[in-house]
């Protein structure tokens, strides 16, 4: 039994001797800075009084943007893309695949139907 004691003894007294071990105080960090107090002082009052600096982006209407084509056409184009047959199929499925579209565009057929050269069934 006093063996046992001296062995936690030793463990608590080697436990005490690196556990003590903290850092050393070095006080407060002195600040560095270029600008004098003054100079913090007006640039914070010029920033607290700048006008719509709290507001968020497109809370004031929409924003302009620069029109490269005509709204007609990209509408065409929309309406053109949205229709098309295959739009989800890729051709990265499958390994050395390819998409080949069987099917005919919609807006080609009813092209086709309105100048009267619908295609002929065989």
């Amino acid at each position: 039994m006093k063996t046992s004691h001296i062995l936690a003894a030793a463990a608590i007294a080697v436990l005490a001797a690196t556990g003590a071990q903290a850092e050393s105080y070095e006080g407060v960090n002195t600040a560095v800075s270029s600008k004098s107090r003054d100079e913090v002082n007006a640039e914070a009052v010029r920033t607290a009084a700048a006008p719509n600096q709290n507001v968020t982006r497109g809370s004031r209407g929409p924003e302009t943007v620069a029109v490269s084509k005509d709204r007609a056409l990209v509408e065409a184009e929309a309406i053109r893309t949205a229709y098309t047959p295959d739009q989800n199929v890729t051709g990265g499925s499958r390994v050395n695949s390819k998409v080949i579209s069987t099917m005919p565009h919609p807006m080609d057929a009813r092209v086709q139907a309105q100048q009267g050269s619908g295609a002929v069934a065989k």
